[in-house]
């Protein structure tokens, strides 16, 4: 075996991995500012692939500025754990060790607005993003990243 090799003797090395395109990410913060637009508020919306990195970022003019990096840390948070913001304070009630302990966690945002980016189920449904939108109410922030996930025919 040389340096090059791609496998060891029990199996592959590494693995083809998906990701959200640029031109998907693009289309997806586009969809939901153009939302936000609809709904009468200002928002900045993010999206980042499975590691958290940001892959496309779109910043209303007037959306509050405090809200630029929530919304990236909620994308992030989405990505990181797969599953929407949102479920956050249900899961945090059933466990007080977990609500005093992960609240101290750098970019974990614990309320809604971010959504996790997944292949379709035909594909797979692996993970492969987040989608964050920061400037409205939560409620109103998750329906924006769901039409940027709609956009791209994920929602």
């Amino acid at each position: 075996m040389n340096a090059f090799d791609t496998t060891l003797a029990t199996g592959p090395v590494c693995t083809d991995q998906a990701v959200v395109s640029a031109e998907a990410a693009a289309r997806m913060v586009a969809a939901a500012v153009a939302h936000a637009g609809t709904l009468g508020i200002r928002i900045n919306a993010a999206v980042t692939d499975a590691g958290g990195t940001l892959a496309a970022f779109l910043r209303m003019p007037g959306a509050f500025l405090h809200s630029v990096d929530i919304a990236i840390d909620k994308a992030y948070t989405a990505a990181s754990f797969g599953f929407p913001t949102s479920q956050w304070m249900s899961l945090l009630a059933q466990d007080e060790a977990l609500r005093l302990g992960i609240v101290q966690r750098p970019r974990l945002v614990v309320f809604g607005g971010g959504l996790p980016i997944r292949r379709t189920a035909a594909e797979g449904g692996a993970l492969i993003g987040g989608i964050g939108v920061s400037g409205g109410s939560a409620e109103q922030d998750e329906a924006c990243a769901r039409a940027g996930l709609q956009a791209v025919g994920l929602g």
